[in-house]
Order: C-alpha cells, then sequence, then structure tokens
C-alpha cells in the first residue's frame, strides 16, 4: 500500500472496543498506512480502569492520544469518587480532552436528570483542568445548548462528536465557537441535514472522525469501522465542497492539532 501525500487525524475512534476486530497495534498500524497520522482514542467504559486502559495504549503508541470521561449512556454510575479520579488522571501527557460527555435522550439508559446533572458536572470539570471536551448529543440538541449556556465552558474547546444534528443546532453551535466532528454518517444515502452542514460550516471548525468502530462509511456500511476509514469521510466531504482532499486534510488536521493541543509526530 502507497501512504497518501496528505495526512489526516480520525478525532474520535474506541481504540479498546470489544467489537474491534483487531488490536489496537494493528489497527493504529492500518490507521498510519492510511495516512492517518494520529488518533483520538475515547472511554469505551465507564470505570477507572477502562480510562486507565485508553491512557496505556496512547502511552504505548505515539500516534494516539486518550480523552477521558464516561458516557451519558452510563451516567448513573458517576460518583464523586470517579470524578475525582477522572481530574487526577487527566494530568497524563497522554491524555487531551475530557469526554465523551453529554446527553442522549434517544435510549435514555441513564434517567435524563441524572445525564444533565452529571453533563454539567463534565463541563465544569473540563473548565476547572483547561481541557477540550468532547460531546455527545443525541435527541437533546435544546437541553445540551442550555447546559452549556448555564455553566460556561472555557476556553480549551468544545467538540461536538458524530454531529448528525439538524442545521439549527450546528448553526447555533457554531455561534457558540464549537467544532463540529463529521462521521462516516456522511456517507449514507439517508444523512439528514448532515450534508448541507458540511459543505457550509466555516472549515476552520470542521474535524472529521470514524467513531469507529460503529457507523462505518461507504464503502464499509455495515461492516466494522476502523481509524484508517476517515479517509473516506474526508473524500466524501471534500467532492461536497468542491476541494481538494488534501486541502481538507490539511485544514481538518490543523483543527485537531489546535484544539487538542497535539504533538507533532515525527
Amino acid at each position: 500500500m502507497t501512504t497518501p501525500e496528505w495526512s489526516l487525524i480520525d478525532s474520535h475512534c474506541h481504540l479498546d472496543h470489544p467489537r474491534m476486530e483487531f488490536s489496537p497495534e494493528v489497527l493504529v498500524q492500518r490507521a498510519v498506512d492510511a495516512g492517518v497520522r494520529q488518533l483520538i482514542t475515547i472511554e469505551s467504559g465507564w470505570t477507572l480502569e477502562d480510562n486507565e486502559r485508553i491512557v496505556e495504549i496512547a502511552r504505548h503508541h505515539p500516534e494516539v492520544h486518550a480523552v477521558i470521561g464516561v458516557h451519558p449512556h452510563d451516567a448513573q454510575e458517576v460518583t464523586d469518587a470517579l470524578l475525582e479520579g477522572i481530574r487526577r488522571m487527566s494530568a497524563a501527557a497522554e491524555v487531551v480532552g475530557i469526554g465523551e460527555a453529554g446527553l442522549d435522550f434517544h435510549y435514555d439508559n441513564s434517567p435524563r436528570m441524572e445525564q444533565e446533572e452529571v453533563f454539567r458536572r463534565w463541563i465544569r470539570l473540563a473548565r476547572e483542568e483547561n481541557l477540550p471536551l468532547v460531546v455527545h448529543s443525541r435527541s437533546a440538541e435544546k437541553e445540551t445548548l442550555a447546559a452549556f449556556d448555564e455553566e460556561a465552558p472555557g476556553d480549551a474547546g468544545v467538540i461536538i462528536h458524530c454531529f448528525s444534528g439538524s442545521a439549527e443546532f450546528a448553526d447555533a453551535c457554531l455561534e457558540r465557537g464549537f467544532f463540529l466532528s463529521i462521521p462516516g454518517i456522511i456517507t449514507f444515502k439517508k444523512a439528514g441535514d448532515l450534508p448541507e452542514v458540511a459543505r457550509r460550516m466555516p472549515l476552520e471548525r470542521m474535524l472529521i472522525e470514524t467513531d469507529s468502530p460503529y457507523l462505518a462509511p461507504v464503502p464499509y456500511r455495515g461492516g466494522l469501522n476502523e481509524p484508517a476509514h476517515v479517509a473516506h469521510v474526508a473524500r466524501f466531504i471534500a467532492e461536497l465542497r468542491g476541494m481538494e482532499i488534501g486541502e481538507l486534510a490539511a485544514a481538518t488536521t490543523a483543527n485537531a492539532k489546535r484544539v487538542f493541543r497535539l504533538p507533532e509526530i515525527e
């Protein structure tokens, strides 16, 4: 395989997820071979041990950086002790963000009131630790914005991951200075407002991601996703915007480096 001249960053993947077909070592190498120079891996569980595992993966792979926290599905599991454990862990050099935090009123795996209270606590923790916050928002656009308006998120940055919301939600997030991370959903026939959002949003606020092992883009839809597939997301968006993939790769890479404060990789 010939490595592309351009390089990409997968801003959201789950290297330790039990559904992943390959080990983190293999996934990282496959990504690098496909032109993905850096990866942001997110916790796949809610315990401190789960979060420590992805920090350890990042520690062994200079291309990988960790975002630690608890998914809103597991908000009911969050305790004061767990939050303090995440706070302490966030000082590690491998940790570049807090998350994925947020609200999921589609599945309601945790009670909504608990989700909202815990989300506010994550916003405060990210602000206090001066780390960007990676946000999951599903069927909760109004509530997500309300939480941010009530809890000032600080200056480190907010990333709305796996963005697939309405154009109105996109505009509201962009007005607040947030980044939108575009997933493989954009390649689907039924992608809602996402193609239009990706076409017209400011390029300096765009990230791209796989959310692997979920949401494999066309031509892999229906199978397992992996970080190497983020190139298909980039190519699709570049065609939508009428630009070269190298230009889009350079912009989204620069954005990811800026918001996550990533080091240069040799």
